[in-house]
């Protein structure tokens, strides 16, 4: 059982930069493949990221210029740093763990990010 917590989201104007955080609880964190996915209002969920147990990334076409994922094994923690925001990147965003990449089995509750125009 792993039990994710994301920080950090706020309201931010265009332009700017936001780094979110997902804590996660478990010992075996560092077993994890973690992915980001951003939900905004009347959308459906998207995904935004992902990182590897060894750190590789992967993004979304529409945010990989943008958008960087880290993550810590030792603290248990991932991150989402995002620049040049813009207002379509308003969402609640959620960070998320899979064990094998076939389907994401535990989820956060999100933070919300709304950027300003």
């Amino acid at each position: 059982q792993v039990q994710l917590v994301e920080s950090g989201g706020g309201l931010v104007q265009a332009g700017g930069s936001l780094t979110l955080s997902c804590a996660a609880s478990g010992r075996t964190f560092s077993m994890y493949i973690m992915g980001w996915f951003r939900q905004a209002p009347g959308k459906e969920r998207e995904f935004v990221g992902t990182i590897s147990r060894g750190g590789r990334t992967d993004y979304a076409d529409s945010v990989k210029d943008r958008v960087t994922i880290s993550r810590d094994n030792v603290k248990n923690m991932v991150y989402l740093h995002m620049t040049s925001l813009k207002p379509e990147d308003t969402a609640v965003y959620y960070c998320a763990a899979s064990r094998d990449n076939t389907r994401y089995n535990y989820w956060g509750q999100g933070t919300r990010v709304t950027v300003s125009s």
